[in-house]
């Protein structure tokens, strides 16, 4: 029997699974001694995306609903360790280690914000980077708004103006205003040591964004860092000292720390090099798919850390790794599109398209676009039929989306 492992149950490692298991449907009787497991910390498939929104509903989606019907096995445990000279990962499950073997794996582990060493922050920081840490943050401000008023009760310091903490930024006034009394002003600063804010989105965006902020209330505060922490204040760089309860850090990404254990140069963001068929340059055996792996979608760019591009490497690392493993051929993936929609609450939001971030639709448009993303298209079938997840996890790319069209994919 041929044993693929797959790490991971985000967007590309579900994908990679369900991928693989219609491989498998479609190569037939020689594939029948094929074994699929999907290894991963939790027993969900998170839509991770969603996490700055205040309603987490429907957010977590529980596996066996998933891969039970094409299937694809799932174990509950933390990858520690990865041997590619032993083809073995050692997994850590309820306090005791598991070792696995591997005839294949897809590595597809993700990423997670990161975290610099800055006094305060790893007691009193929160983050909207996992479904727990954003429910995490949800918890401490009703928290908050429970308790008696203090200074800054109300206040919270996002940090970082990329996306995800434009758009976390941007959905916090009206959340505020809807849990505390009128005896606390809810306030919130964004706060970048750029000089900017949406510093990858073009100058064609930024105005729209600062447009949005202003709008949706949000201070900005750029060219300073966070130097510290604590229950009550955040000190930057400047010398200023800000009274908030409330901390959520966006700043930064990095891919899951096991990329280290591959014997090959990472790139800056800890991801590991792979070919057009997301097979680990220089290990063999070894797929990467996702936040993890740097793919060369086109001729001049590599793939970034989101589900517009993971799910699609999902896709075709699953049937890559089985048709590797059984000696059928492998399909190259180029991705010669890339859109961007993000969500500005309820100023609406901006749609973008190429890299150099071309609007093409802002506004209440682009908020129906990122709403349909984010609600729909997403999501796996949930109906919990064969044929319908076989049929979704197809390696076929979507044509470059008409603008402001529902079916684009949106970052993350």
């Amino acid at each position: 029997m041929g044993r693929v492992l797959i790490v991971g149950s985000g967007f590309a490692g579900l994908w990679a699974a369900l991928a693989a298991a219609r491989r498998v449907d479609e190569i037939g009787a020689a594939a029948d001694t094929v074994e699929i497991t999907v290894i991963s910390d939790r027993p969900f498939h998170d839509i991770r995306v969603r996490n700055y929104e205040t309603d987490l509903t429907g957010c977590r989606i529980p596996l066996e609903k998933l891969l039970d019907p094409v299937g694809v096995g799932h174990i509950v445990a933390e990858v520690t360790t990865i041997d590619v000279e032993a083809q073995t990962i050692t997994a850590q499950q309820g306090g005791r280690p598991l070792v696995l073997g591997y005839d294949r794996l897809v590595l597809a582990a993700g990423s997670r914000v990161a975290r610099p060493d800055v006094p305060g922050l790893a007691e009193f920081g929160f983050d909207v980077d996992t479904y727990g840490g954003a429910s995490r943050l949800g918890a401490h401000l009703q928290t908050m708004a429970a308790d008696p008023p203090k200074s800054g009760a109300g206040t919270v310091v996002v940090v970082g103006a990329g996306l995800t903490g434009i758009e976390t930024a941007c959905e916090l006034p009206t959340r505020l205003a809807a849990i505390f009394d009128s005896t606390v002003e809810p306030k919130v600063l964004l706060v970048d040591h750029n000089p900017q804010v949406g510093s990858d989105m073009g100058d064609a965006a930024r105005p729209v964004i600062e447009t949005a902020l202003s709008d949706n209330g949000v201070q900005i505060m750029t060219g300073v860092r966070v130097i510290s922490v604590d229950s009550g204040a955040v000190t930057l760089s400047s010398g200023d000292i800000l009274p908030a309860a409330t901390v959520v850090w966006c700043a930064g990404m990095r891919a899951n720390p096991l990329t280290a254990q591959l014997p090959v140069p990472l790139d800056r963001f800890g991801r590991l090099p792979v070919d057009d068929y997301l097979r680990v340059e220089g290990v063999p055996a070894v797929f990467a798919a996702g936040d993890v792996a740097a793919m060369r979608v086109d001729d001049d760019h590599l793939s970034v850390m989101s589900c517009q591009h993971g799910r699609p490497m999902g896709r075709y690392a699953g049937y890559n790794v089985i048709g590797d493993l059984l000696g059928q051929p492998m399909l190259p993936l180029r991705i010669p599109w890339y859109v961007t929609v993000l969500d500005l609450g309820p100023a609406g939001a901006v749609y973008t398209e190429g890299w150099d971030r071309q609007v093409v639709a802002t506004g209440s448009v682009a908020k129906a676009t990122k709403r349909t993303i984010n609600t729909e298209r997403i999501y796996p079938p949930l109906t919990g039929d064969r044929q319908a997840l076989l049929a979704a996890a197809a390696p076929e790319l979507a044509a470059r989306p008409a603008r402001a069209d529902p079916a684009c994919r949106g970052h993350e």
